[in-house]
């Protein structure tokens, strides 16, 4: 007579609830402590009173920001805009803001990108200097060399050009970001590189495909770093653009603000032209920009 013993059946992992997730992160303990978390929301809210009370006085009257200065835009009026937006020339300092911003963004990130996969991954003693050649530029602040790039901008011919500022600004962003690009490309192994020649794939097939995608979160936050100063830029416009058409927005503020130096409904609306873009920028790119700040914390 044989027994027979039954065996337990291994049960099915069961998926976790989704509400005691939610209790899980509703627990979570803020970021340096209560404390920390209270100081910084406090930080936070200083730092926002000026942005929102720049919206909230652009949408009122000059008549009612003189008589009632902490009056509240209701009804809201947007006759400052347009007044900033043709009268006051901001539309067209508008565009050649974008033109040189997004010009230089491009080819510096593009330059930076192929640079840095090719020193990251090559083992060769004169690329070793070469790419300490490229890091060089971190060290000298190029503002102080505003004298010889006027010069050669002459020799050159590009004088009171915006594709002369799209290189200038290309051409020093560069260093930087071959400085953040080429240890990202460190990181990755070259196992991947030698599966995709496996599966016939050439150069450039595996740095677009394989190696560029891992990399964006940090492709982002060089071209978001770099898109901050160029757009913020006053030197270098007021010092190499002549015609009052080509001045981007910082120096075509200034003007601006001369013409409209009693109408601050206007100034205020300006203001906001300006801003706006950095805004929308940053809350696009804020979950690329932290995962190319933060890659590497968990190892």
């Amino acid at each position: 007579m044989t027994a027979t013993l039954d065996r337990p059946t291994p049960s099915a992992p069961t998926p976790p609830d989704p509400r005691q997730s939610r209790h899980r992160r509703s627990i979570t303990p803020p970021v340096g402590g209560r404390i920390g978390s209270t100081a910084l929301w406090t930080y936070a809210i200083i730092a926002l009173i000026p942005l929102l009370l720049m919206v909230w006085n652009s949408f009122r009257t000059n008549r009612d920001l003189v008589t009632n200065p902490l009056g509240a835009p209701f009804p809201p009026n947007a006759s400052s805009y347009r007044t900033a937006w043709t009268d006051g020339s901001m539309a067209q300092y508008f565009v050649n803001s974008v033109i040189i911003t997004v010009g230089a963004v491009l080819l510096s990130t593009v330059v930076a990108t192929m640079a840095s996969y090719a020193l990251a991954r090559s083992r060769s003693k004169v690329i070793r200097v070469i790419e300490g050649l490229f890091l060089s530029g971190l060290m000298m602040p190029i503002h102080l060399a505003i004298l010889p790039i006027f010069y050669l901008f002459d020799s050159l011919g590009l004088i009171n050009s915006l594709f002369g500022l799209v290189l200038l600004y290309g051409a020093s962003g560069v260093p930087f970001s071959i400085f953040v690009l080429s240890t990202f490309f460190r990181q990755l192994p070259a196992e991947l590189e030698e599966a995709a020649q496996i599966d016939g794939a050439n150069a450039w097939q595996t740095f677009v495909k394989i190696m560029l995608p891992l990399v964006r979160p940090a492709v982002v936050t060089v071209a978001v770093f770099r898109f901050v100063p160029i757009w913020n830029d006053f030197l270098f416009p007021l010092v190499l653009l002549r015609d009052s058409d080509k001045y981007p927005l910082p120096v075509g503020l200034t003007s601006f603000f001369a013409e409209n130096s009693a109408n601050y409904s206007a100034i205020f609306a300006g203001l906001v032209i300006t801003t706006l873009p950095l805004i929308v920028l940053f809350l696009l790119a804020t979950k690329q920009i932290v995962a190319g700040l933060t890659a590497g914390m968990s190892k």
